[in-house]
């Protein structure tokens, strides 16, 4: 059973995708808390730092935004070629920005002047000239055909990019998504030399409806919501982003996820150091400042057949357990995997294309660098949002975030 869960009650909502009864991703968002990926606002530059190549901006929160020269850089720019911060913006300048990445306890939202508005089809890229299709689209007449489409379509120079999800979808469809997406960007861009400053201009959906945009197809056999509201609401947006959405949606005001086994147990465990595989393994997963390390272990599976045997199949099922967790922990950055040791060429990539398959799933892909020479997988995965235990944990006073404590030694 696929289903996804909108539990929205007490000024909390609880957004959850549960897959073959299995929770793989989970987000809480607070009333009293604004969400600010997507969001795009008209800021003003307050500081140029030449030396880091990047400039901060202030968008009407407590710290100001970072701006990178890369995300300062739009197809207006005149010149690219070896232009640095202080050519692009200055300060005083009131610039349109979109945040990139949430704020944290150190540091302000991440953000660029390239705008993008994704929409349930296609993503448009006002300032890119470029047709791209969703690499896990890899029918090559599928490809052929939405290119085509995209070269019909394409208004005023503005690219796009095909979502997984326009697969199979017809041209009128799609070049109807495509118009209402520009003439959104149009007004936003009206808004350029408008006070006040800062300014919000444009608000991303709210956690409930981006994730059923990104994530309804049709192998979602349900969407359960629990707050009439909410319901009305998303109902009203099934012209707009989901045919048939209205078929699968079921009111349930009873319905808590405090009541529901497989996700509290599926919650329980994204917030565990150590996640315990069928075989008898184990995997031990560590969040640091600088990247995520997740080492695999045997434990008490001595498999049936020999050590070889052993090995593969734990780490077989822990690649498919790795990448489960790092959706449903919404791990990003570096990320390291420190499988069992494998000697046979064979039994190492039967395992590389295990953690393929699963982390296809995702629809933020991770990205697989490769395997290093002391045997480690290194792969990233784009920082949109907090990681899940930002919403559940916080640093311990006592260690600090060690996770461990001064032992006393008797003098």
């Amino acid at each position: 059973m696929n289903y996804i869960f909108i539990d929205s009650k007490d000024g909390i909502e609880k957004v959850g995708i549960v897959e073959e009864n299995k929770l793989v991703e989970f987000y809480i968002d607070h009333d009293d808390k604004d969400q600010l990926v997507g969001n795009i606002y008209r800021g003003r530059v307050v500081n140029v730092l030449q030396g880091m190549e990047a400039a901060f901006v202030d968008i009407g929160h407590d710290k100001n935004a970072y701006l990178d020269l890369k995300n300062a850089l739009t197809r207006k720019t005149p010149s690219k070629e070896g232009m640095s911060i202080r050519d692009v913006v200055k300060v005083g300048q009131e610039i349109i920005v979109q945040v990139l990445k949430e704020p944290t306890e150190m540091k302000g939202a991440k953000i660029t002047a390239n705008i993008t508005l994704p929409g349930r089809f296609i993503v448009l890229t006002p300032y890119s000239e470029k047709i791209s299709i969703s690499r896990k689209i890899i029918d090559e007449d599928e490809i052929s055909r939405l290119k085509n489409i995209g070269e019909k379509i394409r208004q005023e120079s503005m690219g796009m990019i095909f979502r997984t999800s326009s697969k199979y979808i017809g041209k009128d469809l799609l070049e109807e998504e495509y118009i209402n997406l520009i003439d959104i960007f149009k007004k936003i861009e009206r808004e350029r030399n408008f006070l006040p400053c800062p300014k919000l201009i444009y608000k991303e959906m709210d956690l409930s409806e981006k994730v059923i945009r990104d994530s309804y197809s049709d192998k979602i056999d349900k969407i359960i919501v629990n707050n009439k509201d909410k319901y009305n609401r998303l109902l009203q947006l099934e012209d707009v982003f989901f045919p048939g959405l209205k078929e699968k949606m079921l009111f349930q005001e009873d319905f808590s996820i405090d009541y529901e086994e497989s996700i509290m147990k599926g919650i329980k465990m994204a917030l565990d150091r150590k996640v315990d595989l069928k075989c008898g393994g184990s995997v031990v997963i560590d969040e640091t400042e600088a990247l995520t390390v997740i080492d695999v272990n045997t434990g008490k599976f001595t498999g049936n057949i020999n050590l070889k045997d052993t090995v593969v199949k734990t780490n077989l099922e822990a690649a498919e357990e790795i990448a489960r967790q790092i959706r449903l922990r919404n791990l990003t950055g570096i990320i390291i995997i420190d499988f069992i040791d494998m000697k046979d060429d064979r039994d190492v990539n039967l395992v590389m294309e295990r953690l393929e398959e699963h982390l296809n799933k995702d629809k933020n892909k991770a990205n697989i660098i490769g395997i290093t020479k002391l045997g480690l997988v290194e792969l990233t995965r784009r920082k949109t949002r907090n990681s899940l235990s930002s919403n559940f944990l916080e640093m311990c006073p006592t260690c600090k975030g060690k996770g461990k404590i001064y032992k006393i030694v008797d003098k």
